[in-house]
């Protein structure tokens, strides 16, 4: 793997038979990959930083900051911003490329990580559910708290002006019915 990643890093160069774009008879992803930058040997990534940097360059320039027309500044920092997108984009398709080689020359190796990601997508999930268990714990016994104090009061008479009469009223014998 470490051979089919050749030039993509500093100081690393392209192993034995491995071509700098889509291999050999197929369309280039990345045009001019060969011979990138001045002296020829920046990779994608030199050109991605340097780009990332020139955005914040533009941003913090004393020239846009001083300056007075507006619509140059932004054409200034559009085109800095199109030139990093255009950068992230060519890194991408190259890791796209060799994620393409990985799955043809070795694919059980991707069928490993598709295994160990979705183990780890379970793991993560089963935490997530006993967490919201817990919660959901916690808010009934709330909730039972809160029915339990509600019960008690319940249980004594309604306050008002009439209680004391209901009470006392309540202790007392029934009537005899009259006979008729």
């Amino acid at each position: 793997m470490a051979s089919s990643m050749g030039g993509m890093f500093p100081g690393q160069q392209p192993g034995p038979g491995a071509h700098p774009v889509g291999g050999p008879g197929q369309p280039g992803l990345l045009p001019g990959a060969a011979n990138r930058g001045p002296q020829g040997n920046n990779t994608l990534v030199d050109d991605l930083e340097a780009s990332f940097e020139a955005c914040f360059a533009s941003l913090v320039s004393q020239d846009y900051v001083n300056g007075t027309d507006q619509e140059e500044i932004r054409t200034g920092v559009d085109q800095c911003i199109q030139k990093f997108l255009d950068v992230a984009r060519q890194t991408e398709c190259f890791f796209l490329q060799k994620r393409l080689q990985l799955s043809v020359q070795k694919p059980e190796q991707v069928v490993k990580e598709d295994v160990s990601e979705l183990r780890n997508e379970l793991q993560r999930k089963e935490l997530l559910v006993q967490k919201h268990l817990s919660k959901l714990h916690h808010w009934q016994q709330v909730l039972e708290d809160v029915s339990l104090q509600h019960r008690k009061p319940s249980d004594l008479p309604p306050p008002g002006p009439l209680a004391f009469l209901e009470q006392a009223s309540a202790s007392l014998p029934p009537a005899p019915l009259k006979p008729s």
